[in-house]
């Protein structure tokens, strides 16, 4: 399997090349090409064993919260080599981690894909308070041995935590499972509520993360009150 990221300004992308018995699984809605090789089968992403229902109760969660309901895996049926091609909804970087040993969270729509020996809990729980939050809803556990593809809204860049760090939520891309963290306001609850400023996570310990350049939901929010009333 092979890898290929090609950033070029705000248009990030992946080019992942398969062989025979490989396999590549993306959010749905993330190939813009594949190789006429390619076999391509969509899932719902639950929990075994929940049924109809259980598909019903995730995808619920995941739609109210911005995430796709859906999972592509892509393998070739032949043998031959196939391509598949990957990008993004938002304008930003791709960049590919390497799971194992680390364990690495991705935050909000950054999953892109990952290889088959990645193994995925898209119903991670691990961060704290994210319901009462109301932010950071989906979040996305990759363990096991291989590759990772997440994108950001604008440049990715990588902090080395080596003791402590403030990160808005709205920025984060994906860290490293533990490090310790508590979600708070960055300047009290009663001023941040005042001025508009969102939630922080002020992370502990050693580990790395990946910080995105650009907030969607504060771009949304701007744009939001400047468009025209739906009609009907």
């Amino acid at each position: 399997m092979d890898v290929n990221v090609a950033n070029r300004g705000a248009f990030g992308s992946a080019l992942v090349t398969l062989q025979p018995g490989e396999e590549f699984v993306s959010e749905a809605g993330a190939m813009y090409r594949a190789s006429g090789n390619m076999e391509i089968e969509i899932k719902s992403r639950k929990r075994e064993g929940g049924g109809l229902w259980g598909a019903l109760k995730e995808g619920a969660k995941a739609m109210f919260a911005g995430e796709s309901f859906f999972l592509s895996t892509y393998r070739v049926k032949d043998n031959r080599p196939g391509e598949v091609g990957l990008a993004p909804i938002l304008q930003g970087e791709v960049s590919s981690l390497k799971v194992g040993p680390e364990t690495w969270i991705c935050a909000g729509g950054s999953f892109l894909g990952a290889s088959s020996g990645v193994e995925l809990d898209t119903q991670y729980q691990g961060l704290k308070k994210g319901m009462f939050s109301g932010e950071g809803l989906v979040y996305v556990r990759a363990a096991g041995q291989g590759e990772l593809l997440v994108s950001a809204y604008g440049r990715i860049s990588e902090v080395e935590v080596r003791g402590g760090i403030t990160i808005d939520n709205g920025h984060i891309v994906a860290f490293t499972e533990g490090l310790e963290y508590d979600i708070g306001k960055a300047g009290g609850w009663i001023a941040s509520a005042l001025s508009g400023e969102g939630l922080v996570l002020k992370f502990r310990g050693n580990g790395r993360i990946l910080v995105q350049s650009h907030d969607r939901d504060r771009l949304g929010n701007a744009l939001g009150p400047l468009l025209p009333p739906r009609e009907g």
